[in-house]
């Protein structure tokens, strides 16, 4: 077991509070600002996902970004996804990668509470952070993209990305997205079924917690036994999948160091 003083001053990434009746709210940030995506960010949310479904004292969650922007930046070669400081990629630096990615999925799902997407703003890079939510709340300037892997980042999305936007959006609609490197509008991400609600962004956070005291109204296990049943497809999906995307976008992704090197 985990309580809350043991971790909400913990993580870089995210400003954590709590009230009484467990509603935990996580807000994303980099520097106080717009959360941006990078190896440091991501091994993060794996430690924090883990902490906060470990804690019983969580009850409901609210999951939301910083400012006018969910997540970034927009990501356009390979090589700053794989290393830093601009070495070559090499197999230590795809296994970190991976690594975080198999367990950010796993930890996310292994939250064990209701939680509430709230997309503040554009999300730019790894969308799928605020779909996976059991009620996604959205501003209406929002957009959903998948800027990191095939039309930007020469990768297949292997890291639960495919496995996410096909359930959530449909197959087609998710494979043209990812190819053609579509901007999924809050209207559109609305009448796609993929966000429950579309208003602007002053309303979110009041919204959000309306809905939060709504749910924890309900008992307990009620709540963490709903949670687990709503997201058996998602866990079903990871576990089927992602080893072999993962394994796939390992290869693109050398290929595609190779020829940015020659």
């Amino acid at each position: 077991m985990t309580e809350l003083d043991e971790y909400a001053t913990k993580y870089s990434c995210a400003k954590i509070e709590r009230r009484g009746d467990g509603i935990l709210h996580v807000r994303l940030h980099t520097d106080d600002g717009p959360f941006q995506w990078g190896l440091g960010p991501q091994g993060e949310l794996v430690r924090l996902f883990t902490d906060i479904g470990a804690d019983r004292g969580n009850r409901v969650m609210i999951l939301t970004g910083t400012g006018d922007e969910f997540s970034g930046p927009y990501q356009s070669t390979t090589q700053t996804v794989y290393t830093e400081g601009g070495a070559n990629i090499t197999a230590e630096s795809l296994d970190r990668v991976h690594w975080n990615a198999k367990r950010l999925m796993a930890r996310l799902l292994d939250i064990e509470i209701p939680i509430i997407g709230v997309v503040n703003g554009p999300a730019k890079r790894h969308c799928e952070l605020g779909l996976m939510s059991d009620i996604v709340l959205a501003a209406d300037d929002a957009t959903f993209e998948d800027t990191a892997h095939f039309e930007y980042g020469s990768q297949v999305p292997g890291d639960g990305m495919a496995v996410v936007l096909t359930q959530v959006m449909g197959l087609n609609r998710a494979r043209y997205m990812m190819l053609m490197g579509q901007v999924v509008t809050a209207e559109q991400a609305l009448e796609w079924g993929m966000v429950s609600e579309v208003m602007p962004r002053e309303t979110l956070e009041v919204r959000s917690w309306e809905i939060a005291e709504k749910l924890a109204a309900k008992t307990d296990l009620l709540l963490r036994y709903s949670r687990v049943v709503l997201t058996q497809p998602l866990r079903e999906g990871m576990l089927e999948n992602l080893q072999y995307h993962l394994s796939l976008e390992t290869l693109s992704s050398l290929q595609s160091h190779a020829h940015e090197r020659r």
